[in-house]
């Protein structure tokens, strides 16, 4: 254990989220999911006209869509859409984006269903992502990116996908990788916490070193300490030989724990030492042996609630969190799902050797992909994430085996068949129901109903979070209340969200300007800005501003 590893907790931990932006957050994007030229599939189209009011006309001949980095692009051109363009347009709300199909033109489906007159998605459907089929053959996403997304992040650091999640993930690996501090990766199960603990290893001072990952979940609790910290021939039943166990194994490189929130409460006190004093003491053994270990380790429970719980120790979880780290579900980082899926199909299918199906350069043939099957696959809840996906292109393509396209059994259409209807609504002389209302009455987050059942802050969508967030004028108690969760937790749930920034985000420019247009209206400025009024209100006196209350 290397001597600063010890002094993790009074290391200056740098905030999980990137600095604030100037001007807008987030704005909308088209990624290519599905085409087939299959090399077309990651492209995107940023719609940054839209928020400025304008209209984007996407057909066979334009606009050009490109992949990120790259400096030319190309239009979608397939000779099946239309000429005659689909447009998009600025909603009714902040955030909203209309679609009206011109005429005569291309069959476009919204999330599985047929398009018809004019159609407005709220922001938060957006923000989640919306699978729009054109012609029965490409498949575009309409969702949100940050301004800069065209910019190429230096290095994938060994992940596939652009999304705003992973790009900001990547900011964080490249941040942390060469400093020696212990990190916790956090995430649900199949997100790739094991990926991203090889990362960190391979991008440290400690690469030439080995790297040891163990899962603790997979460890009898009886032979943990064992396993980990070594033990003594004879120190128990069944040691007829002396082992070394897995830090001195991973001594001057790094070690991976998985699982972390598993592990037996005596081993969380000998893990504690361990952080604190670069020492273990084998089972059975009497004098301690120094180790010079990088510890990564590995969670998808909820330590803090374990730890009210008393089911895990608080200052293991301060040691362990030298940095602290979040891995995006795949449901929050959907136009990856598109690449992630080619990825791994053209794995298997490099083992089958049929890899030619993606490497198809004739625009009129039939995509290997139907378009059906890859809206499927955008709008299915992906409870296992990027495991669970690539498990399923395993699936598709070895049953698929030695057919022109791929096939998905009746199982798995069931399988990924989605109960909630089309997003969106048609827009007519009637008035549109607001979607935060609707949001808010669908979720059961509707503050004047009486109070709400309290749960846990992992059973809260990304969506749900911001209705309540907007329907109550971005008061946190009021929308913690409203959500049935504890004011901290909401507070994490802000800090992890991709979609989200806290007042701290904001730069002294755009609160000035925002101070400017609405005459230092704290109310206004907090609704605009999208953070909470009472930390606006801080900011403002650090930057010498008095809001009219």
């Amino acid at each position: 254990m290397s001597p600063s590893l010890a002094d993790v907790s009074t290391a200056a931990v740098p905030p999980k989220r990137t600095g604030g932006p100037q001007g807008p957050r987030l704005v909308p994007a088209l990624t290519v999911i599905s085409h087939p030229l299959p090399r077309r599939v990651g492209e995107r189209l940023m719609l940054d006209a839209l928020p400025a009011g304008r209209e984007v006309a996407l057909s066979r001949n334009g606009p050009d869509f490109t992949r990120p980095g790259a400096a030319l692009g190309q239009p979608l051109n397939d000779p099946f859409i239309s000429r005659k363009p689909l447009v998009l347009s600025q909603g009714s709300r902040p955030g909203a984006v209309r679609l009206a199909n011109t005429d005569g033109g291309t069959q476009v489906s919204v999330a599985g269903s047929a398009l018809q007159g004019v159609w407005e998605l709220s922001e938060d459907e957006v923000v989640s992502g919306v699978p729009l089929e054109l012609g029965e053959r490409v498949v575009v996403l309409l969702h949100t990116l940050e301004p800069d997304a065209t910019t190429p992040t230096h290095d994938a650091l060994g992940m596939v996908g652009e999304s705003t999640a992973v790009r900001r993930l990547r900011q964080h690996l490249e941040r942390v990788a060469d400093l020696d501090v212990s990190v916790l990766i956090r995430g649900e199960t199949g997100t790739g916490k094991e990926r991203v603990a090889q990362a960190i290893h391979q991008r440290s001072r400690r690469r030439a070193g080995p790297f040891v990952s163990v899962n603790l979940g997979a460890i009898p609790k009886e032979l943990a300490a064992a396993e980990l910290f070594g033990s003594q021939k004879g120190a128990y039943t069944g040691a007829t030989q002396s082992r070394e166990g897995f830090f001195r194994a991973a001594h001057g490189g790094t070690l991976f724990l998985d699982e972390v929130g598993e592990a037996p409460p005596e081993v969380q006190v000998m893990l504690l030492r361990v952080l604190e004093t670069a020492e273990v003491y084998p089972v059975g053994g009497t004098a301690p042996v120094k180790v010079d270990v990088r510890l990564l380790a590995a969670t998808d429970a909820d330590l803090e609630e374990r730890i009210r719980d008393e089911r895990f120790r608080a200052p293991l979880l301060h040691r362990l969190a030298g940095y602290d780290l979040r891995v995006p579900p795949l449901r929050e980082r959907r136009e990856d799902i598109g690449r992630l899926f080619f990825h791994f199909a053209r794995e298997e299918l490099s083992a089958l050797g049929e890899a030619h199906h993606l490497d198809n350069d004739d625009a009129w043939a039939e995509p290997w992909l139907p378009a059906s099957l890859a809206v499927r696959l955008v709008r299915f809840g992906w409870p296992g994430n990027v495991r669970q996906l690539r498990n399923l292109a395993r699936q598709l393509v070895i049953g698929s085996r030695g057919q022109p396209r791929l096939h998905a059994e009746p199982r798995l259409e069931q399988e990924l068949a989605v109960a909630a209807g089309p997003p969106g609504q048609p827009v007519s002389g009637a008035t549109p129901t607001s979607p935060v209302t609707t949001s808010v009455a669908e979720h059961g987050t509707e503050t004047h109903g009486g109070p709400t059942p309290r749960r846990k802050a992992s059973q809260v969508t990304e969506q749900e979070l911001l209705a309540a967030l907007r329907a109550n004028d971005w008061d946190l108690k009021a929308s913690a209340d409203a959500l049935g969760i504890p004011r901290p937790s909401l507070y994490d749930l802000i800090e992890r969200s991709p979609h989200l920034r806290t007042a701290g985000d904001l730069s002294p420019e755009e609160i000035a300007r925002a101070f400017e247009v609405h005459a230092g209206d704290l109310e206004a400025m907090s609704r605009q800005l999208e953070v909470s009024r009472r930390a606006l209100g801080r900011r403002l006196k650090e930057l010498g501003l008095t809001p009219r209350e």
